[in-house]
């Protein structure tokens, strides 16, 4: 294997060190630092192990057995982050702190063969690699307290910033935490990422937390390097960018003894004030961004060798020998016969199996145990613990409007289970914009129930923390149209979050959503947005669209409970025009009312996930629908029966995973399939329905009206583009008489 220039460049640097006196290793390394030689050589070799884990991905990558090639060479200094922290401090890494994980495995008594092994595994995707199992390679471990992240722009600071507030909000709920009470959470990103959307939320929300006066434990750490890739960062733009209300801390990462100094400093200050801090170590990239980086075509000589002089292995090396601690020749020795151990390490991990089928790769997805959860479901607080949430018990208040049986299903989740949060924008104080969450602050407390700033992110990133460390959040976004501000924390965060732990980690998470058009007098796409494509494209999570309320009630449970015993992800979509909808034909016939089913009915009224409901017993057509779409369809039905054509409606009510036994059992009840889809033609539900109809052998007529596709406009011109029932009615004569 050829060396490159990072190989050459530390063998000839550190060849030419002077040693100095002897020392005492128990002392500081060197004065003015609490870095003692012992703590120094410690580091130096997690140092150079992670340096080597770096040559031997290139090196596999050469042979074809290895898949992954961002490095950690440059940043070797996050060893002494590590070594700043405790071992259960949760940990939430960059893809460039192989040094941090290193020693953080040391910490735990591990040998240092099995941090090495860890990664190498992850290199050459193997499925025996402890924490994703061939399935990415990312730092993590549950013994370790690392939580793994695959993400490159800094989408895990919004949920880091959860995870330091879960632990002070499990330490003064009284419940129990995967973290010590005292526990601070770090989390490490580049400083291209310092620019990212996700990355201002992290650090605005834990300063207004902070502002506040939450208490939120979290140490960010910016290892910068100066680039993104091949984009350069200004070198005094981490520091000017950085949040006024955060502590600041800095120091040279290449330089083992400073960092540490500031590392213990942060640290300190965090786990003493229980507030979030920053600390800033400017470090360099060596061996460019990836394996395929050739760097010479974006950046200069001088530049890359002014890079290798800051080579922290090198200064190091030098703190090392200039102490009297190490001779330049034991050290290089000491290089040499770690290099063949890594790479012979390497090469037997290489040989280790790999994923080889689809059910291998998706086993850890999104675990469905429906007994377990069907269990779940039925649980209920004891009666007087009920007796005290409720004035009333719901089960005495006659029929309920959806909005209703959404609340008193939260209200009697939050008495069986003191980890359930409820939040959002305006759901404490107020009750929700609609009202939904009105009373839960009064009876619960500002613990539990409590607004959260304007950003979508910063919700869902304080839920996916708060789930990986224990608790039961159920966050509220305010109108669908507002999920794509913060899809990723959704799609790249929490969905991915067992698939890349084999279920080691899960974030249990319930998100209610007030979803879809319709809604009367406050109009316009961002309140009334009817696409859900983004949502039902990723795997794994579970959308429930109940749309009567006693669905509402029992679908909610469901979903509580799937969180709960499986760690399900699900996006409760809630319909704001049918959220106070109390008729479905005429004013005060009550139709579209519904009792509250009392715990002991809760087994006989469990909604399972993926399990549809079906109205009427017609013959002729099957009209499939959901949502708003089944009020309507419904008042189509009764009109097209008193015409003598014979239909039943199916109401899917989930649309992620579908329903597909029950759809098929009322298709060919039929023979005729129309589907009502309040979403856009394209890309929207019905196009799935369709799919799923034929693929499953189905061979009748299937029509399909939906919404345009177009953006919902202001006002009555909206009754132009969405789904109505005259045009349901329409295509149901077109269809059963063609």
């Amino acid at each position: 294997m050829v060396r490159d220039a990072v190989e050459t460049h530390f063998a000839e640097a550190v060849g030419a060190l002077t040693p100095g006196p002897a020392r005492d290793p128990d002392l500081p390394v060197r004065p003015g630092t609490g870095l003692t030689g012992t703590r120094c050589r410690e580091l130096f070799a997690v140092q150079l192990g992670s340096r080597l884990l770096d040559v031997a991905a290139r090196h596999m990558r050469e042979r074809d057995e290895g898949f992954y090639t961002i490095g950690s060479s440059g940043h070797e200094g996050n060893a002494a982050v590590a070594a700043a922290l405790r071992v259960d401090d949760p940990a939430l890494l960059h893809y460039r702190s192989g040094a941090f994980y290193l020693t953080r495995s040391a910490q735990a008594g591990r040998l240092a063969e099995e941090g090495l092994r860890d990664v190498l595994l992850g290199i050459t995707a193997s499925a025996e690699e402890p924490i994703a199992g061939g399935r990415h390679k990312v730092f993590g471990h549950p013994g370790l307290a690392v939580i793994p992240q695959t993400s490159t722009i800094a989408s895990h600071l919004p949920r880091a910033v959860g995870v330091g507030f879960a632990i002070e909000r499990a330490r003064t709920l009284g419940l129990p935490s995967p973290w010590p009470g005292d526990a601070i959470a770090v989390c490490s990103f580049g400083d291209a990422s310092m620019n990212h959307a996700s990355a201002l939320t992290g650090l605005n929300t834990a300063a207004y937390g902070r502002h506040r006066g939450l208490q939120i434990p979290v140490l960010f750490v910016c290892e910068d390097n100066g680039l993104g890739i091949s984009v350069k960062t200004p070198p005094d733009w981490i520091e000017r960018a950085r949040h006024p209300l955060l502590e600041y801390f800095q120091a040279d990462g290449c330089d083992l003894a400073d960092a540490y100094d500031a590392a213990l400093r942060a640290a300190e200050h965090v786990r003493v004030t229980r507030a979030p801090a920053f600390l800033h170590l400017r470090t360099v990239r060596l061996m460019g961004h990836a394996g395929s980086d050739v760097e010479i075509g974006y950046r200069t000589r001088r530049e890359i060798a002014a890079d290798l002089d800051r080579d922290p292995l090198v200064r190091t090396a030098r703190l090392l020998v200039e102490a009297g601690l190490a001779e330049p020749d034991e050290l290089l020795a000491r290089y040499e016969a770690e290099r063949d151990h890594v790479l012979k390490l390497a090469l037997e991990c290489a040989r280790r199996p790999r994923l080889a089928t689809a059910e291998e790769v998706t086993a850890p997805l999104a675990p469905r145990r429906p007994d377990v959860v069907a269990a779940e479901a039925v649980r209920a607080a004891p009666a007087e613990a009920r007796e005290r949430a409720f004035a009333t018990l719901p089960e005495q208040e006659g029929g309920l409007t959806v909005a209703q049986a959404v609340n008193r299903t939260l209200a009697d989740a939050m008495a069986l289970d003191p980890g359930v949060l409820v939040f959002g924008e305006d759901v404490a104080r107020k009750g929700g914009v609609y009202g939904v969450t009105r009373g839960l602050l009064r009876r619960f407390g500002a613990e539990r129930v409590f607004d959260m700033l304007l950003d979508e992110q910063a919700i869902l990133g304080l839920a996916l923390g708060s789930g990986v460390s224990g608790l039961l959040p159920v966050p509220e976004i305010q109108y669908l149209a507002y999920v794509h501000n913060a899809l990723d924390q959704i799609r790249g965060e929490a969905s991915t979050m067992q698939f890349f732990s084999q279920g080691a980690y899960r974030n249990p998470l319930v998100v209610r959503v007030a979803s879809y058009a319709y809604q009367k007098g406050f109009g316009g796409h961002f309140h009334n947005d009817n696409s859900i494509a983004a949502l039902r494209d990723i795997p794994g999570v579970i959308v429930a669209s109940p749309a009567r309320p006693d669905d509402a009630a029992a679908m909610l449970r469901t979903c509580l409970a799937a969180a709960r015993a499986d760690g399900s992800v699900c996006v409760f979509l809630e319909p704001i025009a049918l959220y106070h909808t109390r008729d479905l034909f005429d004013e005060g016939d009550g139709g579209w009312l519904a009792p509250y089913a009392p715990p002991a009915r809760w087994a006989e009224t469990h909604v399972p996930v993926g399990r549809a409901r079906s109205y009427g017993d017609g013959r002729d057509l099957t009209i499939v629908t959901y949502g708003n779409g089944l009020r309507m369809s419904l008042r189509a039905a009764v009109r097209l029966t008193a015409e003598d054509m014979s239909c039943r409606v199916l109401d899917l009510r989930w649309l992620s995973p579908l329903p597909v036994d029950d759809l098929m059992r009322a298709a060919e009840l039929t023979g005729r399939v129309l589907i009502a889809d309040e979403t856009r033609r394209s890309g929207g539900v019905s196009e799935s329905v369709i799919t799923a109809l034929v693929d499953n052998g189905f061979r009748g007529p299937i029509s399909r009206v939906t919404s345009q596709d177009s953006f919902v406009p202001l006002g009555p011109a909206a009754d132009t583009v969405l789904l109505s029932e005259s045009d349901i009615e329409r295509a149901a004569r077109k269809l059963l008489t063609s």
